[in-house]
């Protein structure tokens, strides 16, 4: 394996969907701290949207109807198990009275992965959920942080480089799953107000 393809390897892995989802979280817990009220809130943000989205992997396995499946299998429990760490997230957000702005990012996080379901099995459209993982967490960052968040952008383009040079993706997959957490977000914003 040559050096830019293992770069672009090492990309792809610190810029899955849950890395993402800590960093944004980190970012908004420093520079937006009263963004989740109290550090409950953010522990669990981390638990919904970090941790029980990467549980799909190791559990994979073990678990009946994704152990046969290889990598398709992983992939498929990952977006299982992070939607319902987004659906347990809005629960949560509900029952704890949370902020607007975290309830906000469970939204997205839904509507994102119910948007890649819909592409992915329903219209047989291939969208990138790698992408998806990666422009959810930098719009919401632009949204709540303002354009010092703009930085991530060049992360975007480096994840788009490494899936083209990985053959992981093709363009339109890529444009796929990156305008899926927009949409999120703005529908999220309409009907927050």
């Amino acid at each position: 394996m040559d050096t830019t393809t293992k770069f672009a390897k090492l990309i792809r892995i610190v810029t899955i969907a849950p890395l993402m989802a800590l960093a944004a979280l980190s970012i908004l817990y420093v520079f937006e701290k009263d963004l989740f009220q109290n550090g409950t809130q953010f522990v669990f943000s981390l638990i919904f949207l970090v941790v029980l989205p990467t549980l799909g992997y190791p559990l994979q396995p073990y678990i009946p109807g994704f152990r046969d499946k290889g990598r398709e299998g992983q992939r498929n429990l990952a977006i299982a198990m992070g939607v319902l760490g987004y659906i347990l997230g809005i629960g949560f957000a509900l029952l704890s009275n949370a902020p607007q702005g975290i309830a906000m990012i469970y939204w997205i996080y839904f509507i994102s992965g119910v948007g890649i379901v819909i592409f992915n099995k329903l219209l047989n459209t291939r969208a990138s959920g790698h992408a998806c993982g990666v422009v959810g967490p930098i719009a919401f960052l632009m949204y709540f942080i303002g354009t010092q968040a703009i930085i991530g952008v060049l992360l975007i383009g480096l994840v788009y480089w490494a899936s083209l040079k990985m053959k992981r993706h093709s363009v339109m997959e890529l444009f796929c799953g990156s305008l899926i957490p927009i949409i999120s977000l703005c529908l999220t914003i309409l009907f927050a107000r």
